[in-house]
């Protein structure tokens, strides 16, 4: 009876089983279609709406987005080696290269604060070419549609640079001030680098004059001298012959006067004839001449006439200098023999000098003749005011840049040639139209930007600058009257900017 009781029970537990598998296998075969048939009714969607399929992003062959729909890829890259920021495309069928012919893309890419920008492609090389710069810093929305087949496939991603959220409950935390681009009235002044160099005007170079052999050198390099006192002495055979004859002809010259005096008083008392006056005239006329010839060229010399050396040293020529200053070159030495045009000495006088400075032609128009300005020493304490006295009508056609000159007095003798002098020089005042705080400048890579207050986001806006006074400086580029940037204390944005990670990222 007992193992009766055991058989029922186990056939009771079989049939419950074999029940629930009944059950479970219909409903696996009812689910089933129903699956498949929203799998295929999905497929359909997808085409009827031109193959908005869902997106797959990976990385590139190149280093690019890539983005994949239904085995047709586009890679996304920005190329910059040697040419402005551009979008590259390349395409793909099932991971292999296709021309780039085989579709129309249109890139349209949108920025904080922004228009949209609209990028079409043509085709390059293996590549399709976008028709326009991509402007830093690459941080923007992207929206991609291409048409290939009769088929539209649209992607998108976004990337971040140069960013910061900060919202405004955070501002008043960080000192960090709003303030709105726009019009304003700018006094430019003018940083520019100078060197100090002699003043050329008022350099001399000494020569002798004379040939001759140097026996004593009496200055050195850098010694000041003043007008007439004796640089060198040489002996000079050219010099002796010189004052020979200027001594020979003085001796003949007293002669023929003598004989002249004579002679005119013989014929006034009727005892010579007239015709040995007139020759004793004629005699002394071309003695006068002979003297006279004489005298100059000792004069052309610096010698005076009459004048010799120690013990009537007729070679002797001492050279002296025609103006005060500091000796900048020496080229003499004991014992070397000297031609007459030989340059032994330079004479500068320092007691005013120039200041050399180069000039960018953005800058022309704020530098002018009769400028005045204002010139510091980079290396100490020193400031000294000046006059723009020279800008040359030259463009260097390598660095194209201008040089200019200013005229500085140096009466203590501070200004000393090859120095690097800041000059700052103040023009008349200005309306520009779009203006930033000065203050609100800041150095990101290599951009000089301002950050831009975009809803709760700071973003840089890197600037093309023009003139500027201390307060205010011009912005021809970068951003537009009426945007909100931040003012006083954007480095602390830019410290968060650091802190953030945000990259370069292509």
């Amino acid at each position: 009876m007992l193992k009766r009781k055991q058989s029922i029970a186990i056939l009771i537990v079989v049939t419950v089983g074999i029940v629930i598998s009944g059950l479970i296998l219909t409903q696996d075969k009812t689910v089933n279609p129903a699956s498949e048939h929203g799998r295929v009714k999905a497929e359909h969607a997808s085409n009827a709406m031109n193959a908005e399929a869902k997106q797959v992003l990976d990385k590139g062959p190149r280093g690019g987005k890539l983005f994949t729909t239904d085995g047709f890829g586009a890679e996304v890259t920005i190329f910059e080696q040697g040419v402005p920021p551009q979008f590259r495309l390349y395409l793909y069928q099932n991971g292999e290269p296709l021309p780039p012919t085989v579709a129309n893309v249109t890139l349209t890419l949108s920025r904080l604060g922004r228009q949209p920008q609209v990028f079409q492609f043509s085709p390059e090389a293996s590549y399709l070419l976008g028709d326009q710069e991509v402007e830093e810093p690459h941080s923007f929305d992207v929206a991609i549609a291409a048409e290939r087949s009769g088929k539209t496939f649209r992607w998108r991603y976004s990337q971040v640079e140069a960013r910061v959220a900060m919202p405004d409950a955070v501002l008043k935390s960080t000192g960090v001030e709003i303030l709105t681009a726009g019009p304003t009235t700018i006094k430019p002044v003018l940083h520019l680098q100078g060197e100090i160099k002699f003043n050329e005007e008022r350099m001399v170079h000494v020569v002798p004059r004379v040939s001759g052999v140097v026996i004593s050198v009496h200055r050195d390099l850098g010694q000041r001298v003043k007008k007439g006192e004796v640089l060198a002495v040489i002996e000079s055979q050219a010099l002796a012959d010189l004052r020979s004859q200027f001594m020979a002809a003085g001796k003949r010259l007293l002669l023929a006067r003598i004989t002249a005096d004579r002679e005119r008083k013989l014929w006034e008392e009727k005892i010579s004839a007239e015709q040995d006056y007139l020759s004793a005239r004629q005699a002394l006329n071309e003695a006068e001449i002979t003297s006279d010839v004489a005298s100059e060229k000792l004069r052309a010399l610096g010698v005076r006439p009459g004048e010799h050396g120690h013990g009537r040293n007729l070679s002797r020529f001492e050279i002296r200098a025609p103006s005060s200053g500091v000796i900048v070159k020496k080229a003499v030495a004991m014992g070397e023999t000297l031609k007459e045009d030989s340059s032994i000495f330079t004479l500068a006088d320092l007691s005013n000098v120039w200041v050399e400075i180069t000039v960018y032609p953005k800058d022309l128009g704020s530098i002018a003749v009769g400028q005045p300005t204002t010139v510091k020493a980079a290396a100490f304490e020193a400031e000294g005011v000046g006059t723009v006295s020279h800008i040359s009508a030259i463009v260097a056609e390598q660095t194209r840049t201008t040089q200019a000159r200013v005229t500085l007095d140096n009466p203590t003798g501070q200004w000393r040639p090859g120095m690097y002098v800041d000059v700052k020089l103040s023009a008349e005042e200005v309306r520009v139209p779009v203006a930033v705080s000065a203050d609100a400048i800041q150095t990101v890579r290599d951009w000089s930007v301002v950050f831009g207050r975009y809803g709760e986001y700071f973003e840089a806006r890197p600037l093309e600058l023009g003139r500027s006074d201390s307060k205010m400086v011009e912005v021809l580029k970068g951003l537009s009257a009426g945007e909100k940037y931040a003012g006083g204390n954007s480095f602390a944005i830019k410290a968060d900017l650091g802190k953030s990670g945000a990259t370069h990222d292509h």
